[in-house]
């Protein structure tokens, strides 16, 4: 039996008022020890509970590859949580909708020399806006799910809810979050912000799960075996355009059979040498050329953003220069300290120090503080970076 602790937690981190019975939750469920846990948690905090999955590519391929998001075995795992806990469970095909929406953005972010997040999209458009729409339409007060962010209803609110990271830092995904709106955000909750891994695992055995120590997704969930570059070169032939690879100050060092085969930041297999290693510090598509330089040019610290997401409620027009804010280039990686600059129309981060291999189509997500409990500002994709020390 779970303790009254762990219920009094669901049911706060819900904020669902009154009887919790007469209230129906949808959870979000991909087969995961996560999402299952969740999904474990409203039931036993006795809320009605509809948990859905949603197959996202091609079934066929999906039974053949575990560890990936919505792939087929874990559509049966969720299946099977739901029989255990004895809730409903719903498989949804959005194949055309992930493939439209998250896979083509991918390709073409890719073919236009960027690094995206696929993660970041489909969180943005198949699952917190087409899921929940499914939800309210399912007559759902809310939708949950299994990630390691909190939201909190604001002090003195007009009913909005605050992004914040949570307990155990190690899994916070707050970086994969930064683009759901404010009217999505109040009406998601996160079960699991107060809890480790290890918390959620012994949780899901204490339920009988016998997902508790299934190991974690690692790949993107269409990428087979993280080959980037064939699911590109398979999907548009054109991507094994030959360029050259071009050292920054000017010399020809090679050629290459594509710029979807390099990343910046880059340093193995560039299939060129020099004198001192070597890394990728851009990509032009439209030359489809590779530039290579020392390390040193990789160093950028300012930061345009493109496709800004604000869910503070600090207001963004007039927001202080001076103001130190705190920002995530990378999802491993700690906040850094930089200020938030508008600038001739454009939004920028200005970095107090400057980093390494920053590269477009990347997250910048921006925060009050950095650590447990810091609040999400919003954030945006990288469109460019520069140098500009001063």
């Amino acid at each position: 039996m779970l303790s009254e602790k762990i219920i009094n937690l669901v049911r706060d981190a819900l904020n669902l008022s009154g009887d919790p019975a007469s209230h129906r939750v949808v959870v979000a469920m991909s087969g995961g020890v996560d999402s299952s846990v969740a999904a474990g948690l409203v039931k036993m905090a006795g809320f009605e509970t509809i948990g859905i999955t949603l197959q996202l590519y091609d079934h066929g391929e999906a039974i053949s590859k575990k560890g990936a998001c919505c792939a087929g075995q874990d559509i049966h795992d969720a299946r099977r949580v739901c029989d255990k806990l004895g809730i409903a469970h719903y498989v949804l095909d959005y194949e055309s909708k992930f493939r439209e929406a998250v896979i083509d953005e991918f390709v073409d972010s890719y073919m236009a020399g960027e690094t995206p997040i696929p993660c970041v999209t489909c969180n943005q458009t198949v699952k917190f806006a087409d899921l929940l729409a499914q939800s309210k339409e399912l007559g759902a007060d809310c939708l949950v799910t299994g990630h390691y962010v909190e939201s909190r209803l604001r002090a003195k609110s007009n009913h909005h809810y605050d992004m914040l990271t949570p307990v155990d830092m190690a899994r916070d995904q707050s970086y994969f979050l930064f683009a759901t709106t404010q009217d999505q955000l109040d009406f998601l909750r996160f079960p699991l912000a107060r809890l480790s891994k290890e918390e959620t695992r012994e949780i899901a055995d204490t339920l009988g799960l016998d997902i508790a120590q299934k190991p974690d997704s690692q790949d993107i969930c269409f990428v087979p075996e993280g080959n980037y570059a064939d699911l590109i070169k398979k999907m548009r032939p054109d991507a094994e355009q030959a360029g050259e690879i071009v050292h920054v100050d000017g010399r020809e060092l090679g050629e290459h059979d594509g710029i979807v085969n390099f990343t910046i930041g880059q340093r193995r297999g560039l299939g060129v040498s020099d004198n001192a290693p070597l890394y990728v510090t851009k990509l032009d598509p439209a030359s489809a050329t590779v530039y290579v330089g020392p390390r040193e040019a990789l160093k950028r610290d300012t930061i345009v953003l493109k496709g800004l997401n604000w869910i503070s409620d600090v207001q963004l027009d007039g927001f202080d220069s001076k103001r130190l804010i705190y920002v995530k280039l990378r999802s491993t990686r700690p906040a850094r300290p930089g200020r938030l600059i508008q600038h001739d129309g454009e939004i920028v981060v200005k970095l107090e120090e400057a980093d390494y291999g920053i590269s477009a189509g990347q997250a910048c997500v921006i925060y009050e503080q950095q650590g447990i409990g810091a609040k999400v500002m919003g954030g945006g994709f990288i469109a460019r970076t520069s140098i500009l020390d001063d």
